[in-house]
């Protein structure tokens, strides 16, 4: 297939390429500098890794991190095995790091990167949709802590991403399922022409998966809202004329973020933001600043590619009152007082600021029973 290259326009700017095969790309990402490579990949991968590590073997040396599976592997203790790794190997500032896998690896690659002499060059390879989408554009790099996801990291933006899609062939379905609820979220925050395509697809019976014509195009406008919304606003400091800014792409993510916390995070990101935007809606709907008909549109399309839209679907057992308290720590969150990205129309976020106890709960009975 073609490659699509799209542009992030932020202070550091890089490309996000999207096709198939790139391996060959790395080593003009990476520069002439470069002398030692880690690569750090999801260790189930090793297989699917490999011409990725012969292409880097033909010019660096590299120096392999296996990781542990999933959200096991974002934790300080395994960032600081890897920098004790580079320690021993003597990389240098002009090194470089390159991750391989999937939304977890990228964050915790990155916060890799961003720490080790205080920065050095970071390439992500994303093998899920999720992480094509979400996790590998936009420099958030981090790791989690008994309190909540993320609370711990930095930004540090790549030096490229590459978005092959032939990874996602032996990708799970449940997984690139998933990795829908980042895109549909793109949908209704900024893209509705993704809601469309999605909508389309289901009426004409067509299935979302690997090789779907659709699901390359749904790929790259998700990519293409992060990158905008990225090179407006990096560290989340705000947009102007109301926007939020890069919150925006916190949509749904202050629940999501509490039930994977609640699971042990056992359960799959996607899936989690799904159930998160549907609640999102109901509240905004419940605030009198989102119609009945856009809220009601979020648990239907959501629906139509295989996503939860309840916390029983989740297969997650919570109560509103097991929840709050991990909502409190969300990062939106000032103080006490609760903050939600919400919508006032379609492709119109807003933040919507302390809203009463009595709303979220009744928000919460729509998702949670």
């Amino acid at each position: 297939m073609n490659e699509t290259v799209i542009r992030v326009e932020s202070a550091a700017p890089y490309d996000v390429v999207v096709g198939s095969g790139l391996a060959t790309r790395l080593q003009g990402l990476l520069g002439d500098s470069v002398q030692r490579v880690a690569f750090l990949y999801a260790a189930e991968l090793a297989e699917q890794a490999e011409p990725v590590v012969q292409e880097l073997l033909e010019h660096y040396d590299v120096l392999g991190l296996g990781l542990p599976s999933g959200e096991a592997q974002k934790t300080v203790a395994v960032a600081a095995d890897c920098w004790e790794a580079l320690g021993e190997r003597g990389f240098t500032r002009s090194d470089a790091v390159v991750t391989f896998g999937g939304g977890a690896t990228t964050d915790l690659g990155g916060w890799v990167a961003a720490g080790w002499l205080r920065g050095v060059r970071v390439v992500h390879i994303p093998t899920t949709v999720l992480a094509m989408v979400d996790a590998a554009v936009g420099g958030k790099t981090g790791v989690n802590t008994g309190a909540g996801k993320n609370l711990v990291g930095a930004f540090h933006e790549p030096a490229g991403v590459l978005c092959d899609l032939a990874l996602l062939a032996t990708l799970p379905e449940a997984d690139l399922v998933a990795g829908l609820g980042e895109v549909v979220k793109c949908g209704f925050i900024a893209d509705p022409e993704i809601l469309r395509l999605v909508e389309a697809a289901h009426i004409a019976g067509d299935k979302i998966t690997a090789d779907s014509p659709v699901l390359a195009e749904l790929i790259e406008r998700a990519i293409r809202v992060k990158a905008e919304v990225v090179a407006a606003d990096l560290k989340e400091t705000g947009g102007a004329d109301g926007h939020p800014g890069r919150e925006t792409l916190n949509y749904g993510h202050t629940l999501a973020h509490a039930l994977e916390k609640h699971s042990g995070y056992s359960i799959r990101h996607g899936d989690a933001v799904a159930v998160g935007c549907v609640f999102a809606a109901e509240l905004a709907r419940l605030a009198g600043v989102l119609s009945d008909d856009i809220a009601a549109r979020h648990a239907p399309t959501f629906a139509k590619v295989g996503l939860p839209t309840t916390v029983e679907e989740l297969g997650v057992e919570a109560g509103f009152d097991d929840l709050i308290g991990a909502m409190r720590v969300d990062k939106k969150a000032r103080g006490s007082v609760l903050r939600f990205l919400v919508l006032h129309d379609l492709a119109v976020p807003r933040i919507l600021t302390g809203p009463s106890e009595e709303q979220l709960r009744e928000a919460y009975a729509v998702v949670g029973g």
